[in-house]
C-alpha cells in the first residue's frame, strides 16, 4: 500500500482548516492544520511535508514570508497560497517567488484536490485523451480559431514550440491540445512550472540525479525529461529556470542526449519539447537573463495565445462552462445571468484571465442562492471596476450631441460638460448653448460659476 502524502494547512480561519482537514483527509492525504504563522514554524521545524496550503494573510505574518520559510526549511515540497480575490495579483507575484500556484476562497474542494495532484504528481498525472476533451473549450472568436489552425497545423510534426501569453490564459491546456494531436498522445506528457523549482533543485528535477549526487540524494532520481521519454514534455513558464539549466536543455535539444545530476553518464532520450512563457521572454534574452540561442532553439513554431479580454466573444462560453461545473461541485442550479451582471462580465478586463474568470464564477455559484446570477453577487472588483469605466466613457463620449445636452449629464460633472461644449463650438456662447440644451443666459452664469471665463473668446 503506497505511503501516504502529507499536507500542512495553515490559516487563522478555524472552519476553513477543518473543512480542509476532512476533506483530504477523506481523499487519503495526512492532514495538520496550525492556525498562525508561529505554530506553523514549529510544526516545520519538527516534520517534514509534502506539500503546504498557506493562507496569504496570517495574523502574524504573510504569505510571502511563510513562503520563503517553508522553501528555506523544505526546498522541494510545493507551497499554494490561499488567498481572497483582491489579492489575486499578490498571490501571481508569491508564483514567481517560487509559490506553485493559488486558490481564491470561497474554494471549490474539487479544484484544491486537482492542484494538490497536480503538484504532487504532476509527472505523473492521470490526465487521459478522453478526460481532456471533456474539460477542454477554445471559444468561438476569431482569435482562438487562428490559435487553434496552428495548433492544428504543428501538431503531426516534432517542432519545439513557444506559447506565449499572460498568465491563466490557458497555455498548459494548449500544449496539451498539441499533445493529445500528436503521433505521441498514446505516450507521457509531463507539465513542468519552472517558477515553481528552485534553482538548487532544478537539475534533479529535469534531468534526474544519482545516489549521493548532493545532502539528501539518498537514491537514484529519474528527471522530467526521461518520464517524458517517447511523449510530450512541457517547460511552463521556461524564462524561470537557471542559467546552468539553460545549458542542459540546450545540448538536450541539440544532441538529444542528458546526464543526470552526479553522473558523466550520457542518457539518450526522445521527446518531443513544448515552452511556455509571459510575453517578456524577449527581454530576458536582451537582458543576457534567458539565453539567445536557446530561445531560438525553442521558438521553432511560435503561438502567441491572446489574453482573455481581447477575445470577448468567448467570454460567455466559458463563462456557462464553468458554471455548469460550479453547479455540481457546489450542489446549485444556477441557469441564468441577468443583463446587468452579463455586462459586467463583458466588460470586465480580466487581467487573470481564465483563471480568473473561472474563480469568479466558482465564488457567484456558491454564493447564489438563486438560479440568477445578478451584479449583487458579483465581486467588488468588477463592479467598482465598471462605474469607473462608465465614467470614463461618459467623459469621452461628451462630444456626441446627447452627451452635450446638459439635462442629460449625469456621468459627469457640469463643468466638464460645458468646457467641452466650448471647446467643441471653438469658444462660440450661442453654439455652445444650443449644444448644452440651455439658454445663452443660463451658459453665462455657468460660466461664472465654475471659472470658466478665462477661456478666449
Amino acid at each position: 500500500m503506497p505511503e501516504k502524502r502529507s499536507v500542512l494547512v495553515i490559516d487563522d480561519d478555524t472552519y476553513i482548516c477543518s473543512i480542509l482537514k476532512k476533506y483530504l483527509e477523506q481523499n487519503g492525504y495526512d492532514t495538520e492544520v496550525a492556525f498562525s504563522g508561529i505554530t506553523a514554524k514549529k510544526m516545520l521545524a519538527k516534520q517534514d511535508f509534502d506539500l503546504v496550503l498557506c493562507d496569504f494573510r496570517l495574523p502574524d505574518s504573510d504569505g510571502s514570508k511563510m513562503l520563503q520559510y517553508i522553501k528555506s526549511k523544505m526546498p522541494a515540497a510545493p507551497v499554494i497560497i490561499m488567498t481572497a480575490y483582491a489579492e489575486i495579483t499578490m498571490a501571481v507575484e508569491l508564483i514567481k517567488s517560487g509559490a506553485f500556484d493559488y486558490i481564491a476562497k470561497p474554494m471549490n474542494p474539487e479544484e484544491v484536490l486537482r492542484i494538490i495532484g497536480k503538484a504532487l504528481d504532476g509527472s505523473k498525472e492521470t490526465f487521459t485523451r478522453t478526460s481532456f476533451e471533456k474539460n477542454f473549450i477554445t471559444g468561438t472568436s476569431q482569435k482562438i480559431k487562428t490559435v487553434m489552425n496552428h495548433v492544428d497545423i504543428v501538431a503531426p510534426t516534432d517542432i519545439t514550440v513557444m506559447i506565449e501569453g499572460e498568465t491563466g490564459a490557458g497555455k498548459e491546456y494548449i500544449a496539451r491540445a498539441i499533445h493529445y494531436a500528436s503521433k505521441r498522445s498514446h505516450k507521457p506528457f509531463i507539465a513542468v512550472d519552472c517558477g515553481a523549482i528552485s534553482k538548487e533543485l532544478a537539475g534533479s528535477v529535469l534531468f534526474g540525479h544519482v545516489k549521493g549526487a548532493f545532502t539528501g540524494a539518498i537514491n537514484d532520481k529519474i528527471g522530467h525529461f526521461e518520464e517524458a521519454r517517447g511523449g510530450t514534455l512541457f517547460l511552463d513558464e521556461v524564462g524561470n529556470l537557471p542559467h546552468e539549466n539553460q545549458t542542459k536543455i540546450l545540448r538536450a535539444l541539440q544532441e538529444r542526449i542528458i546526464s543526470k545530476t552526479g553522473s558523466n553518464k550520457s542518457i539518450e532520450i526522445d521527446v518531443r519539447l513544448i515552452a511556455a512563457a509571459n510575453n517578456n521572454l524577449l527581454e530576458k534574452v536582451k537582458s543576457g537573463e534567458f539565453r539567445e540561442d536557446l530561445y531560438h532553439r525553442l521558438n521553432g513554431f511560435k503561438i502567441e495565445l491572446p489574453p482573455l479580454r481581447e477575445r470577448k466573444e468567448d467570454i460567455m462560453e466559458f463563462t456557462w462552462f464553468f458554471i455548469k461545473q460550479a453547479n455540481k461541485a457546489f450542489n446549485r442550479n444556477v441557469t441564468r445571468i441577468d443583463t446587468p451582471a452579463r455586462e459586467l462580465l463583458m466588460n470586465y478586463p480580466w487581467n487573470g484571465n481564465i483563471r480568473e474568470l473561472q474563480n469568479v464564477i466558482n465564488r457567484v455559484v456558491l454564493l447564489s442562492d438563486s438560479d440568477t446570477i445578478t451584479p449583487e453577487l458579483l465581486p467588488e472588483e468588477i463592479t467598482a471596476d465598471s462605474h469607473e469605466q462608465e465614467k470614463q466613457e461618459g467623459i469621452n463620449n461628451v462630444t456626441d450631441s446627447k452627451k452635450t445636452d446638459l439635462k442629460s449629464a449625469t456621468l459627469v460633472t457640469e463643468k466638464e460638460v460645458i468646457q467641452h461644449a466650448l471647446e467643441k463650438s471653438n469658444n462660440n456662447k450661442s453654439k455652445a448653448a444650443r449644444l448644452l440644451n440651455i439658454d445663452r443666459k443660463t451658459l453665462y452664469n455657468k460660466i461664472k460659476l465654475y471659472n470658466l471665463e478665462s477661456l478666449p473668446e
